[in-house]
């Protein structure tokens, strides 16, 4: 059971947990899929496209529970991601925790347990 990771405001996660999806980002929309990383790839995604953010939450998954929506495709120097084509069902997700703001320009990530 592999875990993927999003980065998201808890705003859209409140309100994904309201209705049972998530649809992702502008971003996610623009690209038409949610960009999603695995354990090793998180704190690069961070520090490239959630710097100097605040107020962020990470949002793990249960990869297998998104069946054949969920593809690997090369991405940042052909390296493969996990890219979501579709909604996030808020039950194929492990848990939410809150995402520490950078403390000189460096993100702290949680522990990532299973």
């Amino acid at each position: 059971m592999p875990t993927i990771y999003k980065i998201c405001e808890p705003a859209a996660w409140r309100a994904a947990a309201a209705t049972g999806t998530y649809q992702g980002s502008a971003v996610d929309a623009r690209d038409g899929f949610i960009h999603f990383s695995t354990a090793e790839q998180l704190a690069e995604t961070a520090a490239k496209h959630f710097a100097r953010q605040t107020d962020l939450m990470l949002i793990a998954v249960d990869a297998d529970a998104l069946g054949a929506a969920l593809k690997w495709e090369p991405s940042r120097g052909g390296e493969l991601f996990p890219h979501l084509y579709g909604a996030l069902p808020v039950d194929a997700v492990r848990w939410t925790k809150l995402l520490p703001d950078e403390v000189e320009g460096r993100r702290a990530l949680p522990e990532l347990t299973p």
